[in-house]
């Protein structure tokens, strides 16, 4: 039987296995959501090679700013948040338990892959140091290895205010979340605003909750059905025109990720420009909503919506994993194109395109065994879920510079 066979024949399996009752454009806005986070690391994300030969961080946006609009399209962190406060709210009223367990096992879908990953590198960077692979390759592994896994963190948080939200939403519908765009631009107004040099730096982390729960905020409206087409082009309309006025009046950085050596950044803590870019992501998100699930009723397009989605976790904490396998071994070929040279040139933006397809086939193979952390670890003992979390420990005190 052809290859092609076997994907027609698993596509048509998928299709019979799909509950009618199945969102297929939420989950095709998740999936795209999702596969932006690899796309974007990879091809925003590069290497320099020390004089021992160690890898250390850089970006072709310190070189080329033109790139930043990419980064506009391949943030889409604010639909992720979206597509989750809509899926939260309809699982939360479904549970047939309290809230507390309900949380207990929207938390442990979460943790568990976290707490996979960061301990298999654990051992996994004591075996590369030993193999030869300098601290410093080592250290720059583990800084992108726990890169994305602040999202799971800010995601526990905001999915325990599901409760909360879910009243606001009813009570004021897609304005629930205007309160939340309010308190970061007050909060951008203190750190840029005449009074910048006065306000302590701290400060900025005021927005880290408000910033994305924005978003998931507005998903929860979606999910009670408060938001329609008119407020959809709203969203669409006010946030396109806000992301405008910021970054032409008032010079917000054009980047909507964080650029080395740049004095601001848009990311970390999110900046006005956030909820803006996802105010307008949302809009067309729910605008879309009915032609994407048309498109997806075509089971060879449905089929590899759900396989991201089943795995959706896995790839978030491996695509990072899947990159320093290609980069490690290539150190110590020295400058390779793309790969471990100074991403400062359009040349090397046409060599990393040809190193994404190699990146996607390494989280595959990953993920096929990496899979296995995000189901329940049943039978798994108490000993080895404590050796689990000692290893993760240590990973993230040395990726977080403390050892």
């Amino acid at each position: 039987m052809s290859a092609a066979a076997v994907l027609r024949r698993t596509a048509d399996r998928i299709e019979r296995r799909t509950p009618a009752h199945r969102d297929r454009a939420v989950d095709g806005l998740r999936a795209l959501a999702l596969l932006a986070v690899p796309t974007g690391h990879w091809l925003l994300g590069g290497f320099t090679l020390d004089a021992d030969g160690g890898l250390h961080n850089a970006s072709p946006l310190s070189a080329l700013a033109a790139l930043a609009p990419a980064s506009w399209v391949l943030q889409m962190l604010g639909v992720f948040f979206l597509v989750g406060g809509y899926a939260s709210v309809l699982s939360y009223h479904r549970r047939e338990g309290s809230t507390a367990a309900w949380l207990r096992g929207r938390f442990a879908r979460l943790g568990r892959p976290v707490l996979g990953v960061t301990a298999v590198w654990a051992p996994a960077a004591a075996v590369l140091y030993a193999a030869g692979v300098p601290e410093a390759t080592l250290r720059t592994a583990a800084t992108l290895v726990v890169q994305p896994l602040w999202f799971v963190g800010v995601y526990v948080v905001v999915t325990a205010l599901t409760p909360y939200c879910v009243r606001a939403a009813r009570r004021l519908g897609g304005w629930a979340a205007a309160p939340l765009l309010a308190s970061v631009a007050v909060v951008d107004f203190l750190r840029y605003g005449p009074f910048a040099e006065s306000v302590p730096s701290w400060l900025a982390v005021l927005n880290v909750l408000p910033g994305w729960l924005f978003a998931y905020q507005l998903g929860v409206a979606w999910g009670e059905r408060r938001i329609g087409r008119r407020g959809a082009w709203l969203l669409l309309a006010g946030g396109g025109v806000l992301f405008a006025v910021l970054l032409v009046v008032f010079h917000y950085p054009a980047s909507m990720v964080g650029v080395p050596g740049a004095g601001r950044t848009n990311s970390h803590p999110p900046s006005l420009l956030v909820p803006a870019l996802a105010a307008a992501q949302s809009g067309a998100a729910v605008l879309l909503r009915d032609r994407l699930a048309r498109l997806l009723a075509r089971p060879a397009l449905w089929a590899p919506v759900v396989v991201v989605n089943l795995c959706a976790m896995t790839i978030l904490c491996w695509h990072q994993t899947a990159m320093l396998a290609a980069a490690v071994p290539g150190s110590f070929l020295g400058g390779v194109a793309g790969l471990t040279t100074a991403p400062d040139s359009p040349a090397w933006i046409a060599a990393r395109l040809v190193w994404l397809p190699v990146f996607a086939v390494l989280l595959v193979v990953i993920v096929r065994y990496a899979r296995r952390f995000e189901e329940p670890w049943t039978g798994v003992s108490a000993v080895r879920r404590t050796a689990a979390g000692l290893l993760a420990a240590g990973f993230a005190v040395f990726a977080l510079g403390l050892a």
